[in-house]
């Protein structure tokens, strides 16, 4: 018996002649329902594991006070501007904008687009394209929706103050160090709806200054991260914590490590969410993000 004509037609295939999974599942099975959300994350998943067979990783950068310790996942509750999370002697604290509140959910794409431009452009002073821009990079859709929530993205990031340091105990005395700073001293974005938009001239540019501090930050603890990895697990803001810590945490382990669940030191209280203190609750909601991660684990 022959194979379906599906697989060997090629009017969907990638560049690489690689067939495109979503086409292709619709031709083998047009009776299947599925959204275009879990398609394009299914295509980047897909796309992530042949890159990293393939040595072929696009290469971006994250920040370290977020990637040991994450911002909120859900919107937080009205009127709250303070978010804390720890990681052992490691402590994050982020104060909102009265006017923008804290930063949440998919926010924490800006930093990582921020971080990734300061470290390929070299400089504190980046530009780029257009707003589509950041859209492209983490497979968002362009459209009003998207827009108006990348304006409220770049607000509230624009507007937070982070407090990061170490609390460590000392033979007689506890001593505690912190660190202040903004994500941007300036920012001038055009919020054009046209993803063929180009770098505009003159006064017209797309101008983002970072902080002093965060840019000094960046350069001294420059973090790679996956962006195919991040785009994938940019509608899953827990599991795009969890899949950065891990690499991180991979890479300057020592061997064979231990991680705990719960205390001081444990993943509850370093992912940015605090909404999952029971035990039994964690659990599940870390065996479901673990669940996306190992989609993409060499």
């Amino acid at each position: 018996m022959s194979r379906p004509n599906a697989i060997t037609k090629h009017q969907h295939s990638t560049s690489g002649g690689l067939e495109r999974i979503g086409p292709l599942l619709a031709d083998l099975h047009p009776d299947y329902v599925i959204s275009k959300r879990r398609m394009r994350r299914v295509e980047s998943i897909e796309c992530v594991r042949l890159n990293r067979e393939g040595a072929r990783q696009n290469l971006g950068f994250s920040s370290r006070p977020f990637v040991l310790c994450g911002l909120p996942v859900k919107r937080p509750a009205s009127g709250c501007l303070l978010h804390e999370r720890r990681n052992g002697q490691f402590v994050l604290q982020v104060t909102g904008h009265p006017s923008y509140g804290l930063p949440w959910g998919q926010d924490r794409l800006v930093p990582i687009f921020l971080a990734t431009l300061a470290i390929r452009q070299k400089s504190p002073r980046i530009t780029f394209e257009s707003a589509a821009q950041m859209l492209d990079t983490f497979s968002m859709q362009q459209g009003g929706t998207q827009y108006r929530r990348l304006v409220g993205a770049f607000q509230r990031i624009f507007g937070a103050t982070i407090f990061f340091g170490t609390d460590s105990q000392r033979e007689r005395a506890a001593v505690v160090h912190r660190a202040r700073f903004n994500f941007m001293s300036e920012a001038r974005i055009w919020y054009s709806r046209d993803p063929d938009q180009k770098l505009l001239p003159g006064d017209c540019q797309n101008v983002i200054v970072l902080s002093d501090e965060f840019y000094r930050e960046i350069l001294d603890h420059p973090i790679p991260t996956d962006l195919e990895a991040a785009k994938a697990l940019s509608s899953s803001p827990a599991a795009l914590d969890l899949f950065m810590w891990l690499s991180y945490r991979c890479f300057t382990a020592r061997g064979r490590e231990r991680v705990p669940l719960f205390g001081d030191f444990g993943l509850i209280s370093q992912l940015g969410s605090a909404d999952y203190a029971r035990p039994r609750k964690f659990r599940e909601k870390l065996e479901g993000w673990l669940d996306l991660v190992r989609t993409m684990w060499p």
